[in-house]
């Protein structure tokens, strides 16, 4: 049913002008600073190469399973996450804005790691962290205050690569998905893997890096009968494909009517470990060369997240051959991984901003990057931004994307009842078929999982206090900040819709559904 005369154009939604393209934007999104700094540790923690093993699992049983169902719904409805989610069902809007909000918070800390990496590529040049690696990231580079809390005594180092970080980013917000958000990561993930490869054969060729493969890749199959092991498998798997959260629904909302979603689906996914595996090599490497250059062994070196980044690996640039190219081919890595997962998340609270009031795509992009850009540039490069970073980054993760995934999974499997509809959707295009074992994994698998971890994380995080940090800290910028996302949806929710999004009946919207109804017909 087309807009009846004299009322407005429904907005013209941008695609992907080719599906190479998407593929290369949704592994551009999945390929992120945890792929790097994340997986190695937690696969080396847990099993080191019969992790392996519960990994693949999770990502079979869960991972895959999930990235098919945010393919589904945001292909099926063409929208953003909440009008893609208000199609489906009036009630499941703000399962949308809930992902919204979640990627606000994310794009709001994530750049700063992607502004310390600029530095630190910069810094790989002359060495400027000295003898002391720690001492020069916590004292000279971040100037951490002594305790938690809210200032505003702000770190220029920091300040001035994050506004240049924000400024780029904009840039490619503002140009739209084809000549914005494509060609990125058209440029950026290629760069990124040559980049990676390069950094991965020089670290093969440092002594002893025999010494860290073996740590990471030598098997504890006594540790596949833990129950954490397989636990830990299938929350990196939820974290690292950029499932639950609304990207991969809206990327997909932006894919032509006849697109292989599955078929594309498992390039991703397999795409995105391969890069897993691939930063394992690298990294052990690396660390079984500063374990023999220290006299110590794998396991007095070996950390993860961001003692990985700025911390041990700064050590090895200052001790390595060529220890400047390596700096520069790692940090550089991490600024172009950041930079294409930042703005996918940026494009979940764009796409969903210009549904819901009916603006042009260049005055959302501007308004939504740089009210998200002021958030962090007001918050993050202060002396007290690193407490903030990590208390966000730990409830955002734990009761935002986590929390928020399994309320999705929940009320579309159980409430609405919709799988079937979804799995129909996937057959018609895709060359992989959804059976009944896919509803059987997201209907039950997924929420398991999810539910064990969801529990885990509140247990933990009542039981003492995050980090030892303040309860009154705690309770503002990470309990509060959790329930905060779940009233601001609801809020959300009741704000009309502009009359441009046509909720129902949107031309192209109206066009896909007959085009499905016709083929069911008998």
């Amino acid at each position: 049913m087309s807009s009846s005369q004299g009322s407005p154009a429904p907005v013209k939604r941008e695609t992907f002008s080719t599906r190479r393209l998407f593929i290369l934007s949704a592994i551009g999104s999945a390929v992120g600073l945890g792929n790097i700094w994340r997986f190695p540790y937690i696969a080396y923690e847990n099993g080191g190469g019969a992790f392996l093993i519960p990994y693949l699992v999770a990502l079979l049983t869960a991972g895959i399973p999930l990235l098919f169902l945010d393919y589904a719904v945001g292909h099926k409805f063409r929208g953003s996450a909440p009008l893609a989610y208000r199609r489906l069902h009036r009630a499941a809007e703000p399962l949308g804005w809930w992902q919204v909000l979640v990627c606000f918070v994310i794009a709001a800390y994530y750049a700063v790691i992607i502004a310390w990496s600029l530095m630190y590529m910069i810094f790989s040049f002359t060495e400027a962290w000295g003898d002391d690696a720690e001492g020069f990231f916590f004292g000279n580079f971040l100037a951490v205050a002594e305790a938690p809390g809210l200032g505003f005594d702000y770190v220029p180092s920091v300040f001035f690569p994050l506004l240049l970080t924000w400024v780029a980013v904009i840039i490619i917000m503002v140009a739209g998905i084809r000549k914005g958000i494509s060609r990125a990561n058209s440029i950026l993930l290629p760069l990124l893997m040559v980049m990676f490869l390069l950094l991965v054969v020089q670290s093969l060729f440092l002594p002893g890096a025999a010494l860290g493969l073996n740590a990471f890749f030598t098997p504890d199959w006594a540790a596949l009968g833990n129950a954490s092991v397989w636990a830990a498998a299938y929350g990196h798997i939820f974290f690292s494909l950029s499932v639950g959260y609304g990207i991969m629904v809206t990327y997909s909302s932006y894919l032509k009517r006849r697109t292989d979603l599955t078929g594309s689906g498992m390039v991703v996914a397999f795409s995105n470990s391969g890069f897993e595996i691939l930063a394992g090599i690298g990294v052990f490497a690396a660390l079984g060369f500063m374990a023999q250059a220290a006299g110590a062994g794998v396991d007095d070196v070996v950390t993860g997240g961001i003692g990985l980044a700025f911390i041990a690996f700064p050590t090895i640039v200052s001790q390595a051959p060529f220890g400047a190219v390596m700096g520069v081919l790692f940090f550089g890595s991490l600024v172009f991984a950041g930079i294409t997962s930042l703005i996918s998340v940026l494009e979940v609270i764009v796409s969903a901003v210009q549904d819901k009031l009916g603006w042009a795509r260049v005055r959302t992009s501007v308004l939504v990057s740089v009210l998200v850009a002021a958030v962090s540039l007001a918050l993050f490069p202060t002396a007290t931004g690193l407490y903030l970073l990590d208390t966000s980054d730990a409830f955002v993760n734990s009761f935002g994307i986590t929390l928020g995934a399994l309320v999705t999974v929940v009320v579309l499997a159980w409430f609405l009842r919709r799988l079937p509809l979804l799995a129909d959707h996937l057959n018609r295009t895709s060359t992989i078929k959804m059976r009944r074992i896919w509803i059987a994994l997201v209907a039950v698998v997924v929420p398991a999982a999810l539910i064990y971890m969801v529990a885990n994380e509140f247990i933990s995080k009542i039981g003492e206090p995050y980090s030892g940090y303040p309860d009154w800290f705690l309770a503002v910028f990470g309990w509060g900040m959790a329930a905060a996302l779940v009233v601001l949806a609801l809020a959300l929710t009741f704000i009309p819709w502009s009359s441009r999004s046509k909720l129902n009946d949107d031309p192209e919207y109206d066009a896909l559904v007959a085009e499905e109804a016709k083929e069911a017909a008998p």
